[in-house]
């Protein structure tokens, strides 16, 4: 029951006061920070105690969760936005007073000796990191409607993204406990964040697939919660326009990743058992496993605080670019400048020409592509600070130019990759380029928007990223000596790509460069219209040529030797229209299917000795 003190509190507000008897005193208290913080507005439309009493309480529960999952709670949220909103209408510059440079960092060449060596140091590292998955969003860009880790990263073995990132910290965990001279076994802890979007489905597909070989209790699901809307500048909440008991909320962006971790327990549980690294990635890359030994390598040699893995960018091209930022006072950081940003900020800052390419092609500012690793010390102590708040930024879509009233409703959004803004100018912030076709090939785009994308440019898409995947592993054999025939192109859904040898491979089978090199020898030759799919462990190619398709699927205690002229009619690629419903999505976004017409298929499941020679 409300007391006279809370009475006279809320006797401003008719609508509330006459329903306090139906609140506890948290909700009271809750109440209290609304009004507080100018949102009367809410309660206006409510009738008197005894009418609607449940659509109350369940006002009160969400208003609770709002509360409790931002550091500092919905008073901070409201003050913050009111902060940000008149930044946003008179038009403040964030970088104001700051001049951008290129930072210093390590460019990596795949394959050679330095490559090599910062590979082998990032898998003794391996078993003393811990890796997150930031995966809160569906498909539905790519036109498809699961969630994005579901989708085939390939269609060759049909192994999703989930599948591939666990079974690729599996065998990183593996061969580092190897390496470790202490003989003990640890599990590499997997985190994954999800939102309500994802949380059920990411759990059911983890569960229906017995979570891919890994051990349940290696995996935690943590489920970050959406923010209010704003409805104007003065960041009134804004409520649901179907329901004045529900305020409506949007997501508050990746960056919830470090409240998260925070509010978890976990990274004080990680430090005390050893660990020294945490390492964040992105939903769709299929590629990101290629660079992630070689740049935990690089973090443990520079002792880096915060390594972002980043690709050579063009000038211009629409990825956040890696830049040192000197302000006038003396403060400096190194973080990403969004790509529509960074052009006018060289500009701005005496470099008339603003984003150019310089003398290797590219732009001097390395392209940010949202995988970072932390060191986990330094990392937790930062968190202590803030709490796992990070910057945040709004974007409001003004009506008109007198920049009063919105489009529709806005929210505060933050993103993973500005945890650097609130470090002390001593902390050490780098960065590790790699080769684009090793590294980066993101699924994002549906295919008619790739389609649109202008010649030279990225597609993004479910046909790029899986060609990507093909072209990697033909390059990389070639450079293990093997002659994989050159790529033909060819139009899939509107998109000009090239396509390659189908060649797969499951990541215990190599891991790393020197490890891939190890199974490959004499004179081995792949035709262009041959797929090769290799998910054994103890595999080895030599004196192979293969024209055809060869599906080689053996248990770890059977050695097996590939070799001699294997011929067949193969696999053939058929296009698909993306409109042609009949076929499922998650192949129709790619715009291709295989007819497999004939193939030479292996599995062995005893162990032994075996050659497999047509």
């Amino acid at each position: 029951m409300a007391s006279t003190v809370d009475s006279n509190f809320f006797s401003s507000v008719p609508a509330l006061h006459s329903n306090l008897g139906l609140l506890s005193p948290d909700q009271i208290e809750l109440a209290k920070i609304l009004l507080e913080n100018g949102q009367s507005h809410l309660f206006q439309q409510w009738p008197e105690l005894g009418v609607d009493d449940k659509e109350k309480l369940a006002f009160f529960d969400q208003i609770a969760r709002l509360n409790s999952s931002y550091p500092g709670g919905l008073a901070a949220y409201i003050k913050t936005a009111k902060e940000l909103l008149a930044d946003s209408k008179v038009g403040k510059n964030p970088y104001d007073g700051f001049s951008p440079s290129v930072p210093s960092g390590e460019n990596l060449t795949f394959g050679t000796d330095n490559f090599i060596e910062m590979e082998k140091r990032g898998v003794v590292e391996a078993r003393n990191a811990a890796f997150v998955l930031v995966a809160g969003g569906l498909g539905e860009r790519l036109g498809y409607n699961g969630i994005k880790v579901a989708l085939p990263r390939e269609t060759t073995t049909g192994t999703c993204f989930l599948q591939h990132y666990i079974e690729s910290i599996l065998a990183l965990q593996e061969a580092s406990n190897k390496i470790d001279s202490d003989g003990s076994e640890r599990d590499i802890p997997f985190i994954i964040m999800t939102s309500d979007d994802t949380h059920s489905r990411t759990l059911d597909l983890l569960e229906l697939n017995s979570y891919f070989g890994m051990k349940p209790t290696q995996v935690h699901l943590l489920k970050q919660e959406k923010v209010a809307c704003l409805d104007d500048n003065d960041a009134r909440l804004a409520l649901d326009p179907h329901n004045k008991y529900s305020i409506q909320t949007k997501p508050h962006g990746h960056g919830d990743v470090h409240s998260l971790l925070y509010s978890s327990g976990l990274l004080h549980k990680w430090l005390e058992a050893g660990l020294k690294w945490v390492l964040f990635f992105q939903d769709t890359n299929g590629l990101l496993f290629n660079a992630i030994p070689a740049s935990l390598g690089v973090s443990a040699t520079k002792q880096y605080h915060v390594n972002s893995l980043a690709v050579p960018r063009k000038a211009k091209e629409a990825i956040g670019g890696i830049t040192k930022l000197t302000h006038v006072d003396g403060r400096s950081m190194v973080i990403n400048v969004e790509y529509n940003q960074l052009d006018p900020l060289l500009r701005a800052s005496g470099f008339p020409d603003g984003d150019v390419n310089c003398e290797t092609g590219f732009s001097p500012f390395p392209g940010n592509i949202n995988q970072l690793i932390l060191e986990l010390g330094p990392y937790k102590d930062e968190l202590q600070k803030t709490g796992g708040a990070i910057k945040e930024f709004v974007n409001p879509k003004y009506k008109d130019s007198t920049k009063t009233a919105f489009k529709s409703s806005t929210r505060l959004e933050c993103m993973m990759q500005d945890y650097p803004k609130t470090l002390p100018p001593t902390a050490r912030v780098g960065f590790t380029v790699m080769d684009i076709w090793l590294a980066y090939a993101p699924v994002k785009n549906n295919p008619e928007d790739a389609a649109k994308v202008p010649k030279g440019n990225p597609y993004h898409s479910a046909t790029s990223g899986e060609m990507a995947i093909y072209r990697a592993n033909s390059l990389i054999l070639q450079k293990a000596g093997v002659k994989v025939e050159e790529p033909v192109k060819q139009v899939l859904n509107g998109q000009e790509v090239e396509v390659w040898s189908r060649i797969t491979w499951k990541p215990k089978w190599g891991m790393i460069f020197s490890d891939i090199k190890k199974k490959v020898s004499g004179n081995c030759e792949v035709s262009q219209r041959s797929t090769m799919a290799i998910k054994g462990r103890n595999v080895f190619i030599k004196d192979l040529s293969l024209d055809g398709a060869l599906i080689v699927d053996s248990i770890d205690d059977a050695e097996v030797k590939l070799g001699g002229l294997i011929k067949n009619n193969g696999w053939t690629m058929e296009s698909v229209d993306y409109k042609d419903t009949s076929v499922p999505e998650e192949i129709r976004i790619r715009g291709f299917r295989f007819n497999k017409v004939e193939q030479l298929e292996k599995k062995l499941t005893q162990p032994g000795k075996f050659s497999v020679e047509d």
